[in-house]
C-alpha cells in the first residue's frame, strides 16, 4: 500500500507538470495568442474578445494561477472554435473513444505477444520457434505510421477481407480492426519480453517437477512457465503506454475516427487554445493512470515486486 500510495503521488505530479508546461508553452511562443489565433486581419474588437476569454490582459503569474485553481475542476474554459460549448465537456466525449481504443489494443497486444511467446519457447513448432523469434523482432522494429496505412490498403481495399473503418457501415469492425493494428507493436515487444523471461526457466526445477508428475506440454507451459513472466509482460506493457497512446493519433487520424488525437490536431490547426489544453492534459492524465493501474497489478500479482517495495 505504500508503494502504491507513492506511485499515486507521483502520477499526480507528473499530470500537475504536464499541465503546467503545456500552459506556458501555449503562452510563452513568440508572437501575441490572440493574433495567432484569429491572423493579422482580424479587427482590433475580435482580438480584444480572444484576449478578454484568455485573460491574456492579466499577468503571467495571475493565469497561472487561475490555470491551476481551474485545473482542479478540469475546467480550462470556452471552446474557441465553438462558441457556447465548454472545452470541457469536448475533451470528455473524445476521450472515451480514445480509452476504448486504447484498452482493446492492450488486451489484444498483451494476449497475442504472450500467446506467441509460449508458442515460440514451447516444444511444439520445432525450428519454427525461430521464425516466430524472429517475426516478433520485426515487427517490433517496424514503425506503426508505416505498418498501419500498408495493411489498411492490403485488408480493406486490395483484399476486401474487411470493410474500410471509416465506413459508416463498418461497426464494431472498425474498433477492432484498428485496436488490432495498434496491438502488433505492442505485441511484439511483450513477446519478445515474454519468449526471452520463458527461456531462462525453461530449464527450472519446479517445472522438470512439473513434467515428471506427468503435466501435458501445455499445462506445463501455460499454467507453471507463464506465471513466472507476468511481471516482466506487465512492465514491458506500462512502457508502452507512451507509445501506444502516440500511434492512437495515427489510428485515429487514419481511419476518421472520433478521440484525442483527432481532438488535438483539430485544436492545433484551429487554434484552439482551451481545447488543445485540455486535450494535452487528459492525454498525460489517461497515461499516467494507466501507468498506475499497471503497477498496482504488477504489485498484486507478483511477490517479488513487493518485497522489493518494502526493501
Amino acid at each position: 500500500m505504500r508503494a502504491l500510495a507513492l506511485r499515486v503521488f507521483e502520477s499526480l505530479l507528473v499530470v500537475f507538470v504536464v499541465a503546467s508546461l503545456t500552459f506556458f508553452a501555449l503562452r510563452l511562443l513568440p508572437g501575441d495568442p490572440a493574433l495567432l489565433i484569429l491572423g493579422d486581419q482580424a479587427s482590433p474588437e475580435a482580438l480584444a474578445v480572444i484576449r478578454a476569454k484568455l485573460h491574456l490582459a492579466e499577468p503571467m503569474a495571475v493565469q497561472y494561477a487561475r490555470f491551476c485553481v481551474r485545473l482542479l475542476t478540469f475546467d480550462f474554459g470556452e471552446s474557441l472554435r465553438w462558441p457556447g460549448s465548454e472545452a470541457r465537456a469536448r475533451v470528455l466525449s473524445a476521450l472515451g473513444p480514445t480509452s476504448q481504443l486504447a484498452l482493446t489494443s492492450t488486451a489484444l497486444g498483451a494476449f497475442c505477444g504472450t500467446s506467441i511467446a509460449v508458442l515460440a519457447s514451447g516444444p511444439w513448432l520445432g525450428r519454427g520457434s525461430r521464425f516466430l523469434a524472429g517475426l516478433l523482432t520485426a515487427l517490433a522494429a517496424v514503425p506503426l505510421l508505416a505498418l498501419a496505412p500498408l495493411l489498411t490498403w492490403l485488408l480493406a481495399v486490395r483484399f476486401r477481407a474487411c470493410a474500410l473503418p471509416g465506413d459508416v457501415d463498418s461497426g464494431p469492425g472498425a474498433l477492432l480492426f484498428g485496436a488490432a493494428l495498434l496491438a502488433i507493436p505492442l505485441g511484439a515487444h511483450v513477446g519478445r519480453v515474454a519468449n526471452a523471461s520463458l527461456g531462462e526457466v525453461s530449464r527450472a526445477l519446479f517445472l522438470t517437477t512439473a513434467r515428471a508428475k506427468g503435466a501435458r506440454p501445455a499445462r506445463v507451459w501455460f499454467v507453471h512457465a507463464l506465471a513466472t513472466v507476468t511481471g516482466p509482460v506487465i512492465t514491458t506493457v506500462a512502457a508502452q503506454l507512451g507509445a501506444l497512446l502516440g500511434g492512437a493519433v495515427v489510428v485515429e487520424r487514419l481511419f476518421q475516427r472520433a478521440g484525442l488525437g483527432s481532438l488535438m490536431l483539430e485544436a492545433y490547426a484551429s487554434r484552439d487554445l482551451p481545447v488543445l489544453e485540455g486535450a494535452i492534459v487528459a492525454s498525460g492524465a489517461l497515461f499516467v493512470v494507466a501507468q498506475t493501474f499497471a503497477t498496482a497489478v504488477h504489485l498484486l500479482v507478483d511477490p517479488r515486486a513487493r518485497a522489493g517495495g518494502r526493501r
